[in-house]
């Protein structure tokens, strides 16, 4: 494999570790997710432009890549809260000139000897509003209220963060304290921090953006590479999962046509040794996650042919 080409291996394969592969996937099977994790970010840095020149700038915003996902309510809520907490951590480094962490000095506004009270007014987390909500059909907001309900979008986020720790319980309940410790690293895996400029030039931002995307685009990117490398590390799991099911029926029906059957000792290791996810099935989940919906088939009046569209982001 071109290494110049291919950079960010170990990355890949820490995030496909947190999604559940125990096993470190060969280079070909990393270097293919990389190729659509490539292919995602274009698509994404190519429709956030149009978006852009519609609103008149040449400049991408936040706005313009969250609007791509909008309909993916949780993973929007996610980002919102993600972007929350990372405007607190620089509002608390500009305040202290970088001297203390963001999270010290959270608990330090928290101490009820602080001298100013004002202080946990300014850590308080800020309310990311986007453009197309419903609140900005109007020219006054409403005043904000801590103990308003969760609505709708909100309680999706909930459910899917929820499902997502219960998932993490279930992967890290059996392990070591060394092995937990390299899951938590694996944790922080990214394609961006501290690699901005470096993934400018892997994207290839200046061919494909008229100007510099600000550091927001590219922590959100950052954060949507993570995403794309779990869901198909998940669906590859998945397909992976039905081919042993599907291989071990038929070798079942094998042994029962013949009499010859191998007794299986109290101390007999597995039939085969678990391998890791290949090409082909990374193949095949991308497959499925690009499946296109019935419901296109309205646009074309329900004909059949081939339907030239553009991929899917995942």
């Amino acid at each position: 494999m071109n290494s110049d080409k291919y950079k960010y291996r170990v990355e890949i394969q820490q995030m496909m570790f947190v999604s559940g592969e125990p096993l470190d996937p060969p280079v070909e099977t990393t270097s293919l997710i990389e190729d659509i994790v490539r292919s995602q970010v274009i698509e994404i840095l190519i429709q956030s432009s149009k978006t852009a020149h519609s609103r008149g700038t040449k400049s991408i915003a936040p706005e313009d890549v969250i609007f791509l996902i909008r309909n993916d309510k949780a993973k929007v809520n996610r980002l919102r809260t993600y972007l929350s907490w990372k405007d607190v951590r620089k509002n608390a480094k500009d305040q202290e000139a970088g001297g203390v962490e963001g999270a010290d000095l959270i608990e330090d506004s928290l101490n009820t000897s602080s001298k100013n009270p004002n202080d946990l007014t300014k850590m308080k987390k800020s309310k990311i509003r986007l453009p197309w909500e419903l609140q900005f059909m109007f020219s006054e907001q409403p005043l904000e209220d801590d103990n308003e309900e969760l609505d709708e979008s909100e309680r999706e986020a909930t459910v899917a963060s929820l499902k997502r720790l219960k998932a993490a319980d279930d992967r890290t309940r059996n392990m070591t304290r060394d092995e937990y410790v390299h899951w938590s690293d694996c944790r922080q895996a990214s394609f961006t921090f501290r690699k901005a400029r470096r993934f400018r030039d892997w994207a290839g931002f200046a061919s494909l953006t008229d100007g510099k995307p600000s550091d927001d685009v590219v922590d959100i990117l950052g954060f949507l590479t993570f995403e794309i490398v779990c869901s198909l590390t998940e669906e590859a799991l998945i397909v992976k999962k039905e081919e042993e099911s599907l291989a071990k029926n038929n070798k079942q029906t094998n042994n029962e046509s013949t009499l010859q059957k191998k007794r299986k000792n109290l101390f007999d290791g597995p039939d085969e040794a678990s391998k890791p996810l290949t090409p082909q099935q990374i193949i095949e989940a991308w497959r499925r996650l690009q499946k296109v919906q019935h419901k296109n088939k309205a646009l074309r009046n329900f004909g059949g042919g081939r339907l030239l569209s553009q991929t899917s982001l995942i």
